[in-house]
Parts: C-alpha cells; structure tokens; sequence
C-alpha cells in the first residue's frame, strides 16, 4: 500500500510556491519522494523560496518565470526537461484574489485575476502535457477553490476563473485521459496561513474577529483547515493510488460545501 503513494523518483512543478499552500504542498510531495521544483515572479521570491526548502530539509529548484506568459512558461518547462527530465506532477498553485465589489472592479482588474487564475493553468499544463504523454503517465493538480461552487460579494473575478478551473479540469481529464494523464482538483476551504493572521486575530475586547465567527459557524469542523491538511489529498492525486481518479475537485473544506448552517 505503501508503494501506491509513493513518489519516489517523480518529478514535480508546482507554480507559486515559495511559500503559503504551495510551500506546503509542494513540501508533502517531497517527503513522498518526489524531487520539487517551483517558480515565483521575482528572482528574491525563489531565493526565500528556496531558503525555506532548505530549512525543511528538500533540495528544491527554483526558477523565475510568469506563469501567464507561454514564452516564459516554454523556456521554463524546456529548461526543466534539460536539466531534470520530463516533468511527471504538475500543480498548479499560482493564483491571486483582488475583492472589489463588481460594479467597482475595472475591466483590467477582472482581466488580470482571469490571467493568472484560469489562463495560466491554461498555459502550463499546454507545456506539460506534451512531456507526460511521451512518459506514459502524467498527473496535473489545478487548486480550484470553494468559489468554484459558491458565489460570495466582493470576488466575482476570482470565483469566475475559479469556476472555469474546475471545467478546465474536467476537460483536460476528457482529453487526455487516454493518454494515462490524471486531472483532478483540490478545493481548499479556509486555511490559516500568515495571509488570513489579520481575520483570525482576537479583538480588543476579547471576542473573535467577525470574519472568524462567520468561518467557524459555517464551518462542521468548528475550525479553520491548516497548509498541514492539504498534504494527503495533494499526495493522493499525485500518486498512482488515484490512477482511476480523473476529473474530479476535491475539497479539502471541512463541510463547509455540504452544510447549510446553523438555524439561528
């Protein structure tokens, strides 16, 4: 059993992650075996990327590239298949949210969220799917959101690129399936990472931020996930134990997608 969620020898990209969900991500699929390499915008971002990897105990590569650019994202993926081999799990993690209501959002705003959201995973899996399919196997991992099911004010950019993730998934599974390539997405619920600190910090006069209250009470687990739970699911659907599991989100949300609330 062991063996079917091994890693050992894979080569994994995982986009953004220098840090946050994709740090720990791309940190599971380490200790799994797999040798992790990753890209940020800036060349200071792979540094501290790469200094966290090291502190962890993985030899990661980093390389600088803007994963809505295909130029970038080709010289990336060759460079990679130069130097380590074909690449065999692909997450796409790089993602932003902008939460501006919609009827103040610009069009460039909106553009911008759907370019690095939805066009990017686009872009690298394009690059990829070639390597994978010369392999004989392949295993592609787009972080979807809840916002691929659910609505909620101020980001109707990022649950649209969002929501288009999710198909996109389905479709590379529709399309490549054949070809023994696995897609399948992860749906992270609230995790608490030094980005959401600020919504979690106890008030002046003791009570929890209203922001947490709302999490917590929506929430069957009574509490915000942590970068720690996404590292079984995200090995799972890396490994050869979903090899029959193609075109699927799974979300890793504590309830939340399956629960109405409390009645007041």
């Amino acid at each position: 059993m062991q063996n079917q969620f091994s890693l050992n020898g894979k080569i994994a990209l995982v986009t953004g992650a220098s840090y946050g969900i994709g740090f720990a991500i791309a940190s599971a699929l380490a200790k799994a075996g797999a040798t992790i390499v990753f890209n940020d915008l800036k060349q200071e971002f792979v540094d501290k990327g790469l200094a966290s990897y090291k502190e962890a105990g993985i030899d990661a590569k980093g390389y600088v590239c803007d994963v809505t650019s295909e130029e970038q994202v080709n010289v990336m993926v060759a460079l990679i298949e130069k130097e380590m081999g074909a690449i065999d799990i692909l997450v796409n993690n790089a993602g932003i949210i902008k939460r501006i209501p919609m009827v103040e959002m610009s069009a460039a705003e909106f553009r911008q969220v759907i370019d690095v959201d939805l066009n990017a995973p686009f872009i690298v899996a394009k690059a990829v799917i070639p390597g994978m399919i010369k392999k004989g196997h392949g295993k592609i991992i787009n972080i979807c959101s809840m916002m691929s099911e659910l609505g909620r004010e101020t980001v109707s950019a990022y649950a649209a690129a969002k929501g288009g993730l999710k198909m996109l998934t389905r479709n590379i599974a529709s399309e490549y399936g054949e070809y023994n390539i696995q897609c399948n997405g992860i749906g992270p619920g609230y995790i608490a990472t030094p980005q959401t600190a600020p919504l979690r910090e106890i008030q002046a006069d003791g009570s929890r931020h209203p922001f947490d209250s709302f999490i917590i009470a929506k929430t069957p687990a009574a509490r915000w996930g942590t970068p720690e739970d996404l590292e079984g699911p995200a090995v799972f659907l890396a490994s050869h134990a979903s090899d029959f599991v193609n075109g699927h989100v799974l979300y890793v949300d504590g309830g939340i997608l399956a629960y109405i609330g409390k009645q007041p």
